[in-house]
C-alpha cells in the first residue's frame, strides 16, 4: 500500500507524499485513509515540529515575513535612532515596544521569539515596534571621535519621540537587560505611555564599586566580547551549550560595531540606581504604575538582581516568572514558555479574551487527557493540588496581582471565558517569598515553569 512505508516511520501531515511505491488497491487506498486520520489526530501533539523557529540559511537575525515592516530613523531630543515598526497600529490599541540589551540588536535579542507560531498569533492583534539602541543596528556606522553617548536617562526619554513618530499613544514594553532597564526608566518617567511592561533580567541598582571595578579589570585581559557573553550568559550556560554561545559571540564580532558597543557598554555600566521602592500605606514612593512581569531563567546570571527588583514593585500589579530550564535569554531558549506568559499576561490588561490555545497549551492538554484515561490520579499533577488551582484561579489575589483599579479586575475576572485558560497551564502560583514576612500586606506572585 501506498502508505506503508511512511506508517512504519510515524503519520505525518495531512495530504504529505507518499515515499514508497507499490500498487494501488481498494486496501491501499484504505490503509491510506487509515494514516491520513491518524496524523490529524497526532498533529496537535506534535504540532511543534511544523514551522521552526527562524529559517534555516538565516541564523537568528532574519524575520519571517508576516508583516508590513518599515524601518527608519528617528530623530529624538537625544539624537537619532534606528527604528523597526511591524504591522500598523490599531486604533487606542497600545502597541509592543521592545529594546534589547548590551551586545545585541532587535534582531538577536527578540526575532527567535517574535518568530515563534504562537507569538505571531499574539502579535496578529498588536504592531510591534523593535527599536536599536544608538548605534547597535546592523550597518551601523562608527560614531565621531569625542561623541558623547546617551546615558540611560536620556535613552528612556527618546522613546516618546518615536511613539509620537509613528502615532502610538501607549505601549506593553518587553525589554532585556539593558533594555529592560530603559523601559521602566521610561514608565517611571511616563507612566501614562506604558500601559504594561515585560522585564527580563531587569537590574534597578546603579553598578556598585565593586562590580565597577571587577569589570575594569576584566577589561584589561579580556576582549569586549567575553565581557558581553558573561553578561549575557551564566557559567553553567557558557560551559554546556558552546553552540548558542559561538552563534552570539560570531554575532557580537562580526555583526556589532566593537566602538559604537564600547560606548553602550559604558553608558549601562554607568546606570544610576532606579530608587523604586515597595509602596506603603501612608507613603508616597516612586514605584511602577502598571502591570508588570519580570522574567528570569533560573541558571540567568541576573537571577538575584530581578529577584530584589521584585521586591521593590507593587506586589498587586507584579509577577515573578522564573523559568526552569533556562539561562540568560529565555526568549531564545524557552520561546514557547515566554509567549505563553505574555498572552496570559495581556489577557490580564484586558486584551485577547479570545484567543486559542497556544500550541504548548494543546499539547499540554493533550498529554494530560492521555494519562488521565490510564491513571485518574495522575491528573492531579497536571492541574496541581487544590492550593495551587486556588492560587491561579480562584481567588481575586491572582486579578489583583495584574492590576491595580476595579476597572481593570472585572476586564481580568468578569468572565469565564479568560479564567479558563489560567486552569489549563502548568505555571505555577505560589506567594513570594522576598516580602519581609513581618509587615502585613499583599503579596505579588511567583511564577515557576
Amino acid at each position: 500500500a501506498r502508505g506503508r512505508e511512511r506508517g512504519s516511520e510515524g503519520a505525518g501531515p495531512p495530504g504529505f507524499p507518499s515515499r514508497s511505491g507499490g500498487r494501488r488497491g481498494v486496501g491501499g487506498c484504505s490503509l491510506r485513509y487509515q494514516l491520513l486520520t491518524m496524523s490529524m489526530e497526532v498533529q496537535e501533539a506534535h504540532i511543534a515540529e511544523v514551522k521552526p523557529l527562524v529559517e534555516k540559511d538565516e541564523g537568528i537575525t532574519h524575520l519571517l515575513p508576516d508583516f508590513d515592516v518599515q524601518e527608519q530613523d528617528v530623530e529624538t531630543v537625544h539624537g537619532s535612532v534606528h527604528v523597526t515598526m511591524c504591522g500598523t497600529p490599531r486604533g487606542n490599541r497600545p502597541a509592543i515596544l521592545t529594546y534589547h540589551d548590551i551586545g545585541l540588536n532587535h534582531k538577536t535579542c527578540f526575532n527567535p521569539l517574535f518568530n515563534f507560531e504562537d507569538m505571531q498569533e499574539i502579535t496578529q492583534h498588536f504592531a510591534v515596534c523593535h527599536v536599536d539602541a544608538p548605534g547597535q543596528h546592523d550597518g551601523a556606522a562608527s560614531f565621531p571621535p569625542g561623541y558623547m553617548y546617551p546615558s540611560m536617562d536620556q535613552l528612556a526619554e527618546m522613546l516618546p519621540g518615536i511613539l509620537k513618530q509613528f502615532g502610538l499613544k501607549s505601549v506593553i514594553g518587553m525589554g532585556t537587560g539593558a533594555g529592560a532597564y530603559i523601559l521602566t526608566r521610561f514608565a517611571l518617567n511616563y507612566p501614562d505611555m506604558a500601559e504594561g511592561l515585560v522585564l527580563i533580567n531587569v537590574n534597578p541598582c546603579a553598578e556598585g564599586w565593586m562590580d565597577w571595578a571587577a569589570t575594569k579589570i576584566s577589561g584589561w585581559t579580556h576582549a569586549l566580547p567575553d565581557l558581553v557573553i558573561s553578561h549575557l550568559f551564566g557559567k553553567e550556560e557558557i560551559h554546556n551549550n558552546q553552540e548558542l554561545i559561538s552563534t552570539y559571540r560570531q554575532h557580537i564580532i562580526n555583526d556589532m560595531n566593537q566602538n559604537n558597543l564600547h560606548l553602550f557598554v559604558n553608558s549601562y555600566s554607568s546606570r544610576r540606581d532606579l530608587e523604586i521602592e515597595r509602596p506603603v500605606p501612608g507613603a508616597n514612593v516612586v514605584t511602577l504604575q502598571c502591570p508588570t512581569l519580570l522574567v528570569v531563567g533560573d541558571s540567568s546570571p541576573a537571577v538575584d538582581a530581578v529577584v530584589d527588583c521584585n521586591a521593590k514593585l507593587d506586589p498587586t500589579k507584579t509577577t515573578l516568572l522564573k523559568m526552569a530550564d533556562c539561562g540568560g535569554l529565555p526568549q531564545i531558549s524557552q520561546p514557547a514558555k515566554l509567549a505563553e506568559a505574555f498572552k496570559y499576561f495581556v489577557q490580564g490588561m484586558g486584551y485577547m479574551p479570545s484567543a486559542s490555545m497556544t500550541r504548548l497549551m494543546r499539547s499540554r492538554t493533550a498529554s494530560g487527557s492521555s494519562v488521565t484515561s490510564l491513571e485518574g490520579g495522575r491528573s492531579r499533577s497536571h492541574t496541581g493540588d487544590g492550593t495551587r488551582s486556588r492560587s491561579h484561579t480562584g481567588e481575586g489575589a491572582r486579578s489583583r496581582s495584574h492590576t491595580g483599579d476595579r476597572e481593570r479586575t472585572r476586564s481580568h475576572t468578569g468572565d469565564d471565558a479568560r479564567n479558563r485558560p489560567h486552569t489549563d497551564t502548568r505555571i505555577e502560583l505560589t506567594p513570594n517569598s522576598a516580602n519581609n514576612t513581618e509587615q502585613p500586606g499583599p503579596k505579588s506572585m511567583e511564577v515557576s515553569c
